[in-house]
C-alpha cells in the first residue's frame, strides 16, 4: 500500500488508516478476539496507519490497539493518539459510560487542554499502549478550548516534537475553519478532518483545504461515510447522517450519487472512500474497523476503480461542488483510494 509523506516531518502513512474507536466498544461491545483479528487483517492488507484516543471506550482502543501491534516491528507503523481529554477516577459512576461507548464508567473524561494536561496525557497513553513513542498527536476536539489549546497544548506539542518525541503533531476535529486556523497560527503539521470533506459535505474547501494548500501541510481524511449514509451501495430511510436520523433530502441526494457511480461502474461507498483523494493537501483517509470482515471489505473498497470522470459529472449535476478539483488529487492516481 502506498505511503504518503506528512511534509516538514520524518512521518508518512499508507494512504488507508485504521480507525480504532470501534474497538474501542463504541455504541456496541467489540469481543477482544474480534479486535485483535481487525488489526490483524488491517496489517496483513498493508495498512501500516492506525489511530486511537484516550477518548475511545475510556482508554480500552489504546489498550487493544497497542497490544494487538505490541509485537510487530515498531519502525514499521505509524500510530496516532489524541489529548485533550484527561482520564480521571468518576466519583459517580452509574455502570456504563455515558459518551457513547459500552465500558464501563470508572473513568470519566476531564477536559484539559493545559501544558501539563498535555504532558501527563501523552505519558498516560504510552502507559496504555505500552509504546515507547507516539508518532503523530492530535488535539482531541478543542472547539470551546481555542485560546489554551492554541496557547499551551500546541507549544507543548511542539516542545515534544522537536526533541523527537513526537513526529508530528496536529488537531482532530469535526469542523472546518477551526483546522484552518491551527493550520494558519500554530505549529501544526498536520490536521484530521472528521465529515467535512465527503461526496455530502465539501464545506472544508472554504477554509482548511486551502489552508492546508497554500502552506504546504496535509489532512487525513475521517468520517467519509457521514456517519453511515454513505456506505451502503442503495442508500435506505432511516440511516445516519452526522449521528443523527438523515433526512430525507440528503437520502435523496445520496441516491442520486448512487445512481452516477453505477453508471460508472463503481459503487456509492468505494467513490466515499476515492473522493477525498481529488484534493491533493488529503494525504490520507482513515475507516474505522471492527472485525476483520470489515477490513477486509474496506480495503476490497479502496481498491476499486473510480473514474475521474464520474467526479465531472457529478459536479456538472450539482451534486457535489463546482469548485471540487478534477481529476485526481494533483496528479496522484484515484485508483490509491
Amino acid at each position: 500500500m502506498q505511503q504518503r509523506k506528512i511534509p516538514h516531518t520524518s512521518v508518512s502513512l499508507t494512504e488507508l488508516g485504521f480507525g480504532a474507536s470501534v474497538i474501542g466498544n463504541l455504541y456496541r461491545v467489540t469481543p477482544a478476539d474480534d479486535a485483535t483479528a481487525a488489526v490483524d487483517a488491517a496489517w496483513q492488507a498493508g495498512i501500516r496507519y492506525f489511530d486511537t484516543a484516550p477518548h475511545y471506550g475510556l482508554g480500552l482502543s489504546e489498550h487493544r490497539l497497542g497490544a494487538a501491534l505490541r509485537d510487530r516491528p515498531r519502525e514499521e507503523y505509524v500510530i496516532s493518539s489524541k489529548v485533550g481529554r484527561l482520564l480521571v477516577p468518576n466519583e459517580e459512576p452509574r455502570g456504563v459510560d455515558t459518551e457513547g461507548f459500552v465500558v464501563r464508567d470508572d473513568l470519566r473524561r476531564q477536559w484539559d487542554f493545559s501544558r501539563d494536561g498535555v504532558l501527563r496525557s501523552v505519558e498516560e497513553t504510552l502507559t496504555r499502549t505500552g509504546l515507547d513513542r507516539l508518532d503523530v498527536v492530535y488535539l482531541h476536539d478543542p472547539d470551546d478550548h481555542w485560546r489554551q489549546a492554541a496557547e499551551e497544548a500546541m507549544p507543548a506539542l511542539a516542545e515534544l516534537r522537536d526533541q523527537g518525541v513526537i513526529g508530528a503533531i496536529g488537531a482532530g476535529m469535526n469542523q472546518s475553519a477551526m483546522l484552518a486556523r491551527f493550520l494558519r497560527e500554530t505549529a501544526a503539521d498536520i490536521v484530521m478532518l472528521a465529515g467535512r470533506y465527503t461526496l455530502l459535505d465539501q464545506s472544508a474547501l472554504d477554509d482548511v483545504l486551502p489552508a492546508a494548500r497554500e502552506l504546504g501541510k496535509s489532512v487525513v481524511a475521517v468520517g467519509v461515510f457521514n456517519s453511515g449514509l454513505l456506505s451502503r451501495d442503495r442508500p435506505a430511510e432511516g440511516m445516519r447522517y452526522d449521528y443523527q436520523d438523515a433526512p430525507p433530502e440528503l437520502v435523496a441526494r445520496a441516491r442520486a450519487i448512487a445512481d452516477v457511480c453505477e453508471a460508472y461502474g463503481t459503487t456509492l461507498p468505494a467513490a466515499a472512500i476515492a473522493f477525498p483523494d481529488t484534493h491533493p493537501s488529503i494525504i490520507n483517509v482513515t475507516l474505522g474497523m471492527r472485525t476483520a470482515e470489515q477490513v477486509v471489505r474496506n480495503v476490497k473498497l479502496k481498491d476499486q476503480r473510480v473514474p475521474d470522470g464520474l467526479w465531472q459529472d457529478l459536479r456538472t449535476q450539482g451534486l457535489i461542488r463546482s469548485d471540487v478539483l478534477a481529476g485526481h488529487g494533483g496528479g496522484r492516481d484515484a485508483q490509491c483510494l
